[in-house]
């Protein structure tokens, strides 16, 4: 009679189980019910300035975002939920964040918002998570005061390279390109003109990491002052390195002569094609290199594309079609 029991257990377990996989199967999704989707908000419910945001190839459902001033939040579940992962840190103003490519577990966050303006918060250097945002340690560059982006090697997650805006009022020494081989503990300064001129964008070619385009900016505001600006446009620039940042070479064939805020994207699907979106002095510009920043052609002036480059020149290549480029304004536009 045990026997028998034991044996009817099993056949319904076994029952309940093929119930069960054949149910946790999803069906196929029509691609086609894609296209009534729109653009909506999911959060975090923070209002404000936001420049900071990055996903985690390797896991769909992660997200990161930063504002300006409402330190790091995270979500697992494609945007649904957030949690924040930076209220016990010394600041919340956030100018940049950066997943390393090869371990997601490694998170870098730079602090300051990286804007030009009378009314931004500065920030206190560089924050590093080694276990997904769980916890955090504050690094260097903490007289930086902005940090506007941060490029991590697609090899190696110790390897990162920081653009450091500096003081949003006047001059520092702590401000230019940085480097880190030892996962922030230590910095060196690889590009930078004197205590005027801080870096504002630096993206790493995803095919060949060891090349390295920055962008240069000298400008500051005066504090509470909307028009006292300092900006010398004939210091600011757009830079590239082909031996990981030990040298560097000033890009102009094509490039204006006066330059201020640069954004830069390389397409992962093309290292030749490279993009820069480019404040002038009384313009801006969307420009495009088809041989890794050698030669550039203005593809775009048009004010709704690039109208507040001062404040976001954040430019993006599809990682799949070199010709898809995308520019993050105070609008987002798309070119195919």
């Amino acid at each position: 009679m045990a026997l028998f029991r034991w044996i009817l257990v099993v056949a319904l377990f076994t029952v309940m189980s093929a119930g069960s996989s054949s149910a946790d199967v999803s069906p196929p999704i029509n691609p086609q019910l894609y296209g009534g989707l729109h653009w909506r908000l999911i959060g975090p419910f923070r209002a404000g300035r936001t420049v900071a945001v990055s996903g985690v190839p390797q896991q769909r459902g992660v997200f990161y975002m930063a504002p300006n001033n409402g330190g790091v939040w995270k979500s697992v579940d494609f945007g649904r939920t957030w949690r924040p992962l930076f209220d016990a840190q010394d600041t919340g103003s956030v100018g940049a964040l950066a997943v390393a490519p090869s371990d997601p577990n490694v998170i870098y966050v730079g602090s300051g918002e990286g804007l030009r303006r009378p009314d931004l918060s500065t920030g206190d250097g560089m924050y590093v998570s080694t276990d997904a945002g769980t916890t955090w340690t504050h690094e260097g560059l903490r007289d930086g005061q902005q940090i506007q982006q941060i490029a991590v090697d697609p090899r190696d997650p110790r390897r990162l390279y920081v653009a450091v805006v500096g003081h949003p009022y006047g001059p520092n020494a702590e401000r230019g390109l940085y480097r880190s081989t030892d996962g922030g503990a230590s910095f060196a300064k690889v590009l930078g003109h004197g205590e005027d001129v801080g870096a504002v964008s630096v993206v790493i070619d995803p095919n060949h990491p060891d090349t390295i385009y920055a962008g240069l900016w000298a400008s500051r505001n005066g504090p509470w002052n909307l028009l006292q600006v300092y900006e010398r446009y004939d210091e600011s620039g757009l830079f590239k390195s082909t031996d990981g940042g030990n040298t560097w070479t000033r890009l102009k064939n094509g490039l204006p002569n006066l330059v201020g805020r640069i954004g830069i994207s390389v397409s992962p699907a093309d290292s030749k094609r490279v993009y820069a979106l480019v404040e002038e002095p009384d313009a801006c510009g969307v420009f495009r290199s088809n041989d890794a920043g050698a030669t550039w052609t203005r593809t775009n002036s048009e004010e709704r594309v690039c109208g507040r480059t001062e404040d976001f020149a954040g430019i993006t290549a599809d990682p799949k079609e070199r010709d898809t480029v995308y520019s993050a304004n105070t609008t987002t536009y798309r070119s195919t």
